[in-house]
């Protein structure tokens, strides 16, 4: 059975993975303010809601690209 956490949380790993580029890139997206704000799930562990990554994908594809 698949946790919910991995259903609606991403890794930065899983991240870059699923948009094609690099885990720097994602953390400098995030710092840039370019990207959505991971959250914090514990001590040593950073999460990206699935909902705010397939958000920004959409605006991304609807020509709001930078």
């Amino acid at each position: 059975m698949v946790n919910r956490m991995q259903q609606t949380h991403l890794s930065d790993t899983e991240v870059a993975r699923r948009l094609g580029v690099s885990r720097p890139t994602v953390w400098r997206w995030t710092r840039e303010g370019n990207f959505p704000r991971p959250v914090r799930l514990g001590p040593a562990t950073t999460r990206w809601r699935l909902a705010d990554i397939e958000e920004w994908e959409t605006g991304k594809s609807g020509g709001d690209a930078a």
